[in-house]
């Protein structure tokens, strides 16, 4: 069965919170990509952004995750009064990933086709056709980021 956690944007200052959430929560990070890591794939970042968190993920207890990232400067500043959320499903196989992109992205707007990510995940984005933002993630395996 597939996992539900939230996904949380921020306007730059990410690493700071998660440390936060993690001095709260515990846990390990078990995944942390700046959008630097992917300039040797193609995408072009300012160099402002290069230290930025793209994603970061914080397990917190047996199989809960919190995950989170920096909006690039060029998508706009996050309304912090607003929803800046989006609920990531973790699936148990690309299978399951495919059957829950599809059914959710029906009337909705994909942001993100699910395929292979740069950061050896199976990923895709959406909006649902309520407006709720969907990220949905196959990753097949755990490490551990200390």
């Amino acid at each position: 069965m597939a996992k539900i956690n939230p996904h949380i944007h921020f306007n730059g200052n990410t690493e700071e919170a998660f440390d936060f959430y993690k001095s709260v929560f515990g846990g390990s990070y078990t995944r942390i990509v700046r959008y630097k890591d992917l300039s040797s794939i193609g995408y072009a970042f300012p160099e402002n952004e290069l230290n930025k968190i793209m994603h970061i993920t914080l397990l917190i207890g047996a199989s809960s995750v919190l995950t989170g990232s920096d909006v690039p400067d060029i998508l706009g500043k996050v309304n912090e009064n607003e929803n800046r959320s989006k609920i990531t499903i973790n699936a148990e196989s690309k299978e399951e990933a495919d059957s829950l992109f599809n059914g959710l992205s029906v009337g909705g707007d994909i942001e993100c086709p699910i395929d292979n990510s740069p950061w050896d995940s199976y990923f895709g984005a959406l909006r649902d056709k309520y407006g709720i933002e969907w990220m949905i993630e196959f990753t097949g395996t755990t490490t551990i980021i200390s």
